[in-house]
């Protein structure tokens, strides 16, 4: 076990300072920023519209979205570092001096989850300069909790794919499932204004619970917390399996 932490370790000091030390480690945040102000500045009548019940308002509504998507690209982009370490020949010097493996995927993890809390604070620093009211209390713990388990699973599925392709041009791999997930999503609306096959969609997309148990903790009114930590965590299960299947994949090509 301290050869697992000892990597671990080793390997999120590098992530993150290679983050602090490329302005590109805010990327991330950079789509979310502009969906949000586009969405959440344009579309702000569509709070009025009758069905639409979210108590904290349309800017919270669109907030809590551009907090999951920013988290979640950033493990997007952890995945892209981790390509890009196979190509410079880092990763596998790294493979060859590791004591435990398994550590390194923990160690991006990790380092994930800093790139997470900076662009999870830009995106929330703007909401509230927009005016966002924030009702919720410590409820609003239960937001932060969803969006780093929501950074976890999407940085293990980059790792999975990273591992097993092992070159940055398996980033639109790794970016569209994510892109696909976060969109088939109820993004403009609650889900009981959908129709049609959108509605089918975001009734069977998973990420529909976790986002309305976000909105839900925001606005002080936690609905459906069970069903969507029990979501994640089942996520994070299936896609651990899923990276350390890509680790096992690189120590194979050696």
């Amino acid at each position: 076990m301290g050869g697992f932490f000892a990597v671990a370790w080793a390997v999120a000091g590098r992530q993150t300072y290679k983050y602090f030390t490329n302005p590109a480690f805010l990327a991330p945040a950079l789509f979310p920023l502009f969906f949000f102000v586009a969405f959440a500045g344009g579309l702000t009548r569509v709070g009025d519209i009758p069905g639409f019940d979210y108590a904290a308002g349309y800017i919270a509504f669109q907030y809590v979205w551009a907090l999951l998507q920013a988290v979640t690209m950033g493990g997007a982009f952890t995945g892209f570092s981790i390509a890009s370490d196979f190509e410079n020949g880092f990763a596998r010097r790294l493979m060859l001096a590791a004591s435990n493996r398994y550590g390194i995927i923990l160690g991006y993890t990790m380092a994930s989850l800093v790139r997470a809390f900076m662009t999870g604070t830009l995106v929330t620093v703007l909401a509230l300069i927009t005016g966002m009211p924030i009702t919720g209390g410590f409820d609003f713990f239960g937001l932060i909790a969803l969006a780093i388990l929501a950074n976890i699973a999407a940085t293990l599925f980059g790792a999975g794919i990273a591992m097993m392709l092992r070159t940055q041009q398996a980033g639109p791999v790794i970016r569209t499932p994510i892109f696909m997930v976060l969109f088939l999503a109820p993004v403009f609306v609650p889900l009981n204004l959908l129709s049609g096959w959108i509605e089918t969609v975001a009734r069977l997309n998973p990420f529909t619970a976790i986002l309305g148990a976000a909105r839900g903790f925001l606005a002080g009114d936690p609905q459906n917390v069970l069903p969507a930590f029990a979501i994640s965590a089942a996520l994070i299960l299936v896609l651990s399996v899923w990276a350390i299947f890509g680790l096992r994949r690189a120590e194979n090509a050696g």
